[in-house]
């Protein structure tokens, strides 16, 4: 066991807070320590919560002492996106227009996890009301990455992927429209899960795009996200669009051998032009699930650009609908990218908006044909390495607009599908930069997907790697 607790996993910590081996008020100390060296850093967190946090450390070690643990996370001290509503604190979504807001209500997953024993640390950075793939913020500045200053953390759930990889937190709840928790994951070096539309509640949770959003974890393993998925999925009477699906044993899930699973690696556009550091971890990941025992075959996939165009669509429109009134009374609030993005999305026709809404059953239907010898699907995050803050800054860098459209070129299209798909570090490049690879699943079969990356956790150690501070 590591001498010093927040370099620990989620599912260590909580097991060695259970049995008494460290008191939560130890684990909290060790986590408040990293953030005070490491935040003027990464600008990872929008807020810290010193004093409370080790108020209810304390508690949990009383109750601990008296009653046995709460629940499977009890004394665990979390910090998490800044777009979860917790009753009578504040939730900036990453703006200025909503900067002072104080939440009346607390988000179903977030009370889920508080349920389980889970204590709050603070809130975490995000892109502007989650809308923007890199970490920019034109309010609060950008996130930075811990494996490298001056790079990309990914967005929008910024801080989440920031903070989990610089262990200041033990996992983070992200939120996935159009790749903002598989991103960060990605170039953060972290253990980051999309689930499948539905599997998640969503009350609570600032929306931004109603058709695409969904809530997950960002944590060190794929065991940690599944201990995660499994306290917050289910049905929620807050939210009608909570499935009811069965919750199977996420965690289980994590021991199981990858022997005779089969594996697809798609013949074209995941495999298209790819960085040549992305292309070589692309390969050395298929290796070492070969080695597993995974049967590896090539699948072919229906047009991605499709997909991708038609997840653009439905997003720039719902995410203008929602935010209609403050574009028309408080259009200087907002920062001028996102508000760019916002304004370009009400020239959209609703005939083109019900036309791309239409299409997704279809589109759905032929990926599950195509896909249907396969348990799971193996492609890159990005099909380029962690890009600089500076070149990907739109408005400040002449090429920053093609960069972005990069970047999300391979998440889109899971969202638009409503897939679960789950990002895991697989590599370094030569500058001691983060690459991941996504395991994109069946709807509802993130059980798959969760087996599969915890085997090749077990086998390698580039989720355990933990970045210096500079």
């Amino acid at each position: 066991m590591t001498t010093e607790p927040a370099l620990m996993t989620l599912t260590d910590v909580a097991k060695a807070i259970a049995d008494k081996k460290l008191s939560s008020v130890e684990v909290t100390r060790s986590c408040l320590h990293r953030i005070a060296q490491w935040q003027p850093k990464l600008n990872a967190f929008m807020a810290i919560e010193s004093e409370p946090a080790l108020k209810a450390a304390a508690e949990a070690d009383a109750d601990l002492a008296k009653d046995g643990p709460k629940g499977p996370l009890h004394g665990v001290p979390l910090a998490h996106k800044d777009m979860y509503y917790e009753a009578g604190h504040v939730s900036t979504c990453g703006s200025l227009i909503r900067r002072d807001f104080v939440a009346t209500t607390t988000s179903t997953a977030l009370q889920r996890l508080k349920d389980a024993g889970a204590i709050r640390l603070g809130t975490l950075q995000m892109a502007e009301f989650a809308y923007g793939p890199t970490g920019h913020n034109a309010h609060y500045g950008a996130v930075h990455n811990p494996w490298k200053l001056g790079y990309v953390t990914g967005g929008s759930s910024s801080g989440s992927g920031s903070a989990v990889g610089a262990r200041l937190t033990f996992a983070a709840l992200g939120s996935d429209t159009g790749g903002s928790i598989r991103m960060p994951a990605n170039f953060c070096g972290v253990t980051g899960l999309k689930v499948t539309w539905g599997r998640v509640s969503r009350a609570g949770a600032m929306p931004l795009s109603q058709s695409l959003d969904t809530v997950g974890p960002l944590a060190q393993t794929a065991e940690d996200c599944a201990l995660l998925l499994g306290l917050m999925a289910g049905p929620d009477p807050e939210d009608p669009t909570a499935s009811h699906a069965p919750v199977p044993d996420y965690v289980g899930a994590t021991q199981a051998s990858i022997k005779g699973l089969r594996i697809g690696v798609p013949k074209a556009f995941y495999v298209d032009d790819l960085d040549p550091e992305v292309a070589r971890c692309l390969d050395a990941t298929i290796a070492v699930l070969k080695t597993e025992g995974a049967d590896i075959v090539q699948v072919e996939l229906p047009d991605q650009r499709q997909l991708t165009a038609a997840c653009q669509l439905v997003l720039a429109v719902e995410a203008a609908a929602f935010h209609k009134r403050w574009m028309i009374e408080r259009p200087q609030d907002y920062g001028p990218q996102v508000l760019m993005r916002l304004q370009n999305a009400l020239a959209v026709s609703g005939v083109s908006y019900l036309e791309a809404l239409r299409w997704r059953g279809a589109a759905l239907a032929a990926h599950v044909t195509a896909t249907s010898g396969v348990d799971a699907v193996i492609a890159p995050v990005s099909p380029l390495v962690t890009p600089s803050i500076g070149e990907s800054d739109v408005g400040g860098a002449p090429g920053a607009e093609a960069v972005i459209q990069r970047i999300t070129r391979f998440t889109r299209p899971v969202n638009y599908l409503g897939l679960p798909s789950l990002a895991i570090p697989t590599g370094f490049t030569a500058t001691g930069l983060p690459v991941g690879m996504q395991l994109i699943g069946r709807s509802f079969d993130e059980a798959t997907i969760l087996t599969i990356g915890a085997a090749f956790q077990r086998a390698t150690d580039f989720h355990a790697r933990v970045p210096t501070l500079p």
